[in-house]
């Protein structure tokens, strides 16, 4: 029969349980202070006692017998077997980390990285940074005399093999979360398998939280005679500790799944006995919205005298580690987490404790279209993989249920599994690094997935016309090994490396780093009005690059001030992130000998700069009220969220990114002269276009 959840109608096999109260989420004023705790089910447990309760202990010698007779082994485990904290714990004490060796994991997301290795160096009793360390992008803790189990992003491993190719410090790399498919996860697979064959000693493990084990397999596989006993790599298969999920799915579609999520989580709320609830949304701005919008309704419900508070927690790749990991603490049991999550929770994290999924049914991939050289964000149905995987978030520590916001005739026209990101992603920061890593014919390269031909030419283009490789595609000295070095999009390297031709590497120095920071401006749903008043003060006609500018020059002036920041509806934590960057890129720029330069409050050097660098995201206003692209005539508009937008359309204007909602927006916006892009780009653009 169907029950009603709000106005949504899910399909369900039996009646609702007994309904239980809601009262809002009430934050302690010291728990931004307090100590991070991952919550697990065996916390009463010695540390030993919990490390054997999980289901990979049992696998633990054969696990190791395969690691020392087989040089690539595959395992397939769920989420929350064990397989990224115990491995590594068990290659440490059977020996692979003596004499200085290092055991590897690799991460696809900072995250993991950093939550996982938290974990590992409590089980160990060690302090995080020591004997157990993690590294991910401008934020390397490790030592490099005293670590021997290292915890990093995929893409962190990569840029290692700058200064050492055949990575001669790690005996064992563990690629985790393989089945994720990133752009550096299979980057990295590709160059394992070259490294393996100059060094028959190194190991590796691909683990997998799906069944695509035999791809991995045959990969890695060094057998050519057809013999199976000569085979280098091996499948293993750990059971998890799984309970049954039930699937509920909606009888019509519904036009909003934000609404539809917020009302679906209440009613469970209300409706359901103990149980956190995770739901997942396709974005940073989405979860955001969603958050306010719980924390708004729990409070409602709390002026009624409801008695179980709602504690509201957003997840996403771009929030700050110390508000990600919030996720994993325990809370009373007077209180039930709702965690409003992006795909980053599908696999990359096991929060204890979920009861309860409820899936919108989409997610936003990065797709390139090699056709115009446009890469944006597009919001696409998920695949029936990952549709899986939410479910499952469901039945870790107990039975649950999971809520699809979509009907069952939708989930069987699913795609059976996402596109890995090699084949739907602008190639040209991966072949900078496999130029610096001095792979000269990258055609040969050996993908797991091979990219589109159409797609390598682009970037092989766009690099060309950064001046990062010479025209028979070899990477340029030292511009090119520079730009490689940077780990930053091609377009802001080469912004950087010429700020100090403009006389303005101080400003460009701020721009790049904003602008690795998601959402500056804070916009709370019941103070817009406040908020656009205050941003308004920061916003110059030029565009988004120099009100950032102004924005952080603001903040430093105001001694860092988190109160100021505040008044100002600012993101505290992201600008306070955005100085920690802009000093990890001014080390960069002093060992580059780039001159330290202002250009003294003159923005024309610094739009030039910007042009420098971005010169193959420009648009030109069209009569029809729209922008199009120069060389390939593609339609585009400004983002609202862009301080341009409801303003008079500069006539010519260069872009960061794309992205795909009802139409295609340009996003981190700026106006320039159609006649710099000629002046710096003169091989790129010719007059006339």
């Amino acid at each position: 029969m169907a029950a009603p959840v709000g106005p949504v109608k899910f399909w369900k096999p039996g009646s609702e349980g007994p309904g239980v109260s809601v009262s809002e989420e009430r934050q302690s004023p010291a728990e931004s202070s307090a100590v991070t705790v991952i919550y697990n089910p065996y916390a009463s447990l010695s540390i030993e006692q919990q490390r054997q309760k999980l289901p990979v202990f049992k696998l633990r010698n054969h696990i190791l017998y395969l690691v020392e007779n087989y040089q690539t082994l595959v395992i397939i485990g769920e989420t929350g077997c064990g397989k990224s904290t115990q491995i590594p714990q068990y290659l440490a004490e059977a020996g692979w980390t003596a004499e200085g060796r290092v055991v590897g994991v690799t991460q696809p997301r900072r995250v993991a990285a950093v939550s996982v290795a938290g974990r590992v160096a409590d089980e160990r009793g060690a302090v995080l940074g020591h004997e157990v360390g993690y590294c991910i992008r401008f934020d390397d803790c490790t030592d490099p005399q005293a670590t021997r189990i290292k915890f990093l992003t995929d893409g962190m491993l990569v840029r290692e093999m700058m200064a050492d190719p055949l990575l001669t410090r790690y005996s064992v790399l563990m690629l985790d979360e393989a089945h994720e498919r990133t752009l550096y996860t299979d980057i990295a697979i590709g160059l394992l398998k070259k490294v393996q064959k100059k060094r028959g000693d190194l190991r590796l493990i691909v683990a997998s939280a799906t069944l695509d084990a035999e791809k991995f397999r045959d990969f890695f596989n060094q057998n050519d005679t057809g013999d199976p006993s000569k085979d280098t790599s091996v499948i293993l298969t750990v059971e998890g500790r799984t309970f049954p999920v039930d699937i509920f799915y909606l009888q019509s579609p519904v036009p909003d799944y934000l609404k539809s999520t917020v009302e679906t989580t209440m009613k469970i709320h209300q409706m359901e006995n103990d149980g956190d609830i995770l739901a997942f949304l396709t974005g940073q701005e989405e979860v955001e919205t969603v958050v306010s919008m719980l924390i708004e309704q729990a409070r409602a419900l709390a002026r009624t005298g409801m008695k179980k508070h709602l504690r509201v927690l957003p997840m996403y790749a771009g929030l700050p580690s110390p508000e990600q990991l919030k996720v994993f603490e325990r809370v009373p049991h007077t209180v039930r987490k709702v965690i409003v999550a992006t795909n980053i929770a599908e696999t990359s994290i096991t929060v204890h404790g979920i009861a309860f999924v409820i899936d919108c049914g989409f997610v936003k991939l990065r797709a390139y279209n090699p056709r115009t050289a446009i890469e944006c964000l597009v919001v696409v149905p998920v695949s029936k993989a990952s549709a899986t995987q939410r479910a499952g978030r469901a039945g870790r520590s107990r039975s649950g249920r999971c809520y699809r916001l979509y009907t069952e005739e939708d989930f069987e026209k699913l795609p059976k599994s996402t596109v890995p990101e090699m084949q739907r992603s602008n190639l040209a920061p991966v072949i900078l690094q496999l130029k610096a890593l001095g792979i000269d014919n990258v055609l040969r390269f050996p993908f797991l997935s091979p990219p589109p031909a159409q797609s390598m030419v682009q970037a092989l283009e766009l690099l060309y016309a950064l001046g990062g490789l010479d025209m028979h595609c070899r990477l340029t000295e030292p511009l090119g090994m520079r730009i490689a070095e940077f780990p930053l999009n091609p377009m802001f390297a080469k912004m950087l490396l010429e700020s100090g031709n403009f006389g303005c590497s101080q400003e460009i120095l701020t721009i790049a780093a904003m602008m690795q920071i998601q959402n500056i401006f804070v916009i709370p749903p019941n103070q817009k009005n406040q908020a656009a008043r205050q941003h308004r003060k920061f916003a110059v006609e030029e565009g988004d690059h120099l009100t950032m500018l102004n924005v952080y020059e603001a903040f430093v002036k105001h001694s860092k001030s988190s109160q100021w920041c505040q008044e100002h509806f600012l993101n505290y934590k992201g600008l306070v992130r955005a100085s920690v960057v802009r000093e990890q890129l001014k080390k960069l720029l002093v060992r580059f000998k780039v001159p330290k330069k202002s250009s003294e409050g003159d923005p024309d050097p610094v739009l030039r700069c910007i042009v420098s660098g971005f010169f193959a995201n420009a648009a030109k206003f069209h009569s029809t009220g729209a922008y199009r692209t120069i060389r390939d005539d593609h339609e585009l508009h400004i983002h609202p969220s862009s301080v341009l937008y409801a303003e008079k359309p500069p006539r010519w204007v260069v872009y960061n990114e794309v992205i795909q909602t009802a139409k295609y927006y340009m996003r981190d916006v700026t106006a320039v002269e159609s006649s710099w892009l000629l002046e710096l780009a003169p091989h790129f653009y010719q007059q006339g276009t």
